[in-house]
């Protein structure tokens, strides 16, 4: 699109921008759990484009990667 060549696969499959429902699938909680961690300002990589909340993958798990606590058994 726009002579600029597409994104590379990610290793995980998901796409560069995610959607507030795609968020909540992979957080496993509901959209109004994930709107209200947008507005308590609890989640990282959000973008707003209008109206639209989306979330950058590579920081989402950045994010998570960080706050992931360590279990017993590592």
């Amino acid at each position: 699109m726009y002579g600029l060549p597409p994104l590379p696969p990610a290793p995980n499959g998901l796409p560069p921008l995610l959607s507030v429902p795609e968020v909540a699938a992979w957080l496993r909680t509901t959209k109004k759990a994930v709107y209200a961690m947008v507005d308590r300002g609890q989640l990282a990589g959000v973008v707003r484009v209008g109206r639209r909340i989306l979330f950058d993958r590579a920081a989402l798990i950045h994010w998570l990667d960080k706050r992931r606590a360590v279990s017993p058994e590592e």
